[in-house]
């Protein structure tokens, strides 16, 4: 599996996820949010992410 280092992950249950270290396979991503008006880095969530 590719590593894309520009993407970090740690997310290891994700199939994109790189497995050998923490980044994600993907070539990019998509990030969104399940607020309103998101005001903490836990109101975002990687929409590419897939259950393994």
């Amino acid at each position: 599996m590719d590593i894309n280092k520009s993407i970090k992950c740690t997310v290891a249950n994700c199939r994109h996820h790189a497995g050998s270290a923490d980044f994600c396979s993907l070539d990019c991503i998509t990030v969104g949010t399940h607020e309103c008006n998101p005001s903490m880095d836990q109101c975002t969530d990687c929409l590419s992410f897939c259950k393994k």
